[in-house]
């Protein structure tokens, strides 16, 4: 959509059809939001989703509770929890209005090279019959976790840590979740969220080394790991699950070299993390903007575009690294260390820096900013 809006000739291909669903935390944080708004595409996901505002975020530690809302970006301080198949529809159309050709339920099965670069693809549509070819100067794997792009080029991956969590979710309708309540307990994890349709979607996190444990009774042990929260699980019990449990254990953290010649990748393609702050569509957002930027640069001859693509993965980079190292952290499901647990405890009675506290769940708030030892010392000292 970015690059067809800047004049660029754009195929776009998936072998999805749309809309379509997949496996997603789909809640777009603040920031995320407000691109949405400045690409043009809030009040459709307003409008199509009938997904309503999430404004205020609850932090549920077992013996107390944080509830505030967090700050704007770019004058936008709510989260919006779309659906894919609605999401993605809207981005797919935004794409084809600006410009780009799209080809729904192809299926890419070779990247092409010519004198050691990516020059284009081959693959064969959802019809079936003969292999077709596209070449073009830069192929761009948006392509996800099982990059097929990114198999072919085998970019070096760097910062990587294996997947420390098991992860199911589902959807309720009467189970009355109005906002983002965020529940961590020793050894577990529970989010829900206000989604499409008056439906609740709620999720739960496990160390991965108890996956095969939890698969053997998917909803006995999800249903008892909510209980860890009794308001959220009365709620929940009281309401109906409308759809089936949807879950993993292959959740990787890693980044990749997102670009070579004649070849870049973004989003989960390029980088992923655990899905435990919800952060996956937001930050694609944001890198997909970065690299349509350098990509443009590149092609109208402004940079070098080699230059660009350095570029786009220093700012990757240097954006993605502390939610990452946050997200790691906090992955491992323990209990927080002392110095945490005394920020909790003196953020009651604070609304201000709660407000803060949850801007970094939000994503407007730096978590480096935040957890700086100094911020935290001035905090507790003030409580």
């Amino acid at each position: 959509m970015l690059l067809a809006r800047k004049g660029h000739r754009v195929l776009l291909v998936d072998r999805a059809t749309f809309p379509s669903d997949t496996m997603s935390t789909h809640l777009v944080k603040v920031p995320g939001v407000a691109m949405l708004e400045r690409w043009g595409l809030l009040d459709a996901v307003r409008r199509t989703a009938s997904c309503p505002p999430i404004s205020k975020i609850t932090f549920d530690v077992g013996d107390f509770s944080l509830t505030g809302s967090p700050s704007s970006a770019d004058g936008v301080a709510v989260c919006y929890s779309p659906r894919r198949a609605r999401l993605d529809k809207i981005l797919v159309d935004a794409a084809v209005e600006a410009g780009a050709e799209l080809r729904e339920g192809f299926s890419v099965r070779e990247i092409l090279a010519d004198g050691g670069r990516v020059a284009g693809i081959r693959g064969r549509g959802a019809g079936g019959g003969p292999l077709s070819s596209a070449k073009a100067r830069i192929v761009v794997g948006a392509d996800g976790l099982r990059s097929v792009v990114a198999r072919s080029v085998r970019p070096p991956v760097y910062r990587a840590k294996p997947p420390l969590t098991c992860a199911y979710y589902s959807y309720w309708s009467g189970a009355a979740v109005e906002r983002l309540e965020v529940c961590p307990r020793e050894r577990r994890m529970v989010i829900a969220f206000p989604t499409d349709e008056g439906l609740a979607c709620v999720f739960v996190q496990w160390p991965r080394r108890e996956f095969r444990a939890f698969r053997s009774d998917v909803e006995g042990n999800f249903l008892k790991t909510v209980d860890l929260v009794p308001g959220l699980s009365e709620r929940v019990r009281a309401g109906r699950r409308e759809e089936r449990f949807v879950g993993t254990a292959v959740l990787p953290n890693y980044f990749r070299k997102p670009y070579g010649p004649g070849w870049a990748l973004v989003g989960d393609a390029g980088y992923h993390k655990d899905p435990l702050t919800a952060q996956g569509i937001t930050d694609a957002f944001r890198d997909a903007a970065l690299l349509a930027e350098a990509i443009d640069a590149g092609l109208s001859g402004k940079r070098p575009l080699g230059e660009a693509l350095r570029g786009y993965e220093r700012r990757r980079d240097a954006a993605a690294t502390p939610v990452f190292d946050y997200t790691c952290q906090r992955a491992a499901l323990q209990p927080p260390p002392p110095p945490t647990r005394r920020l909790l405890a003196a953020l009651r009675g604070n609304p201000e820096e709660t407000d803060r506290f949850l801007g970094t769940l939000a994503g407007t708030v730096p978590i480096t900013e935040f957890f700086s030892p100094e911020n935290v010392r001035r905090i507790i000292d003030a409580a």
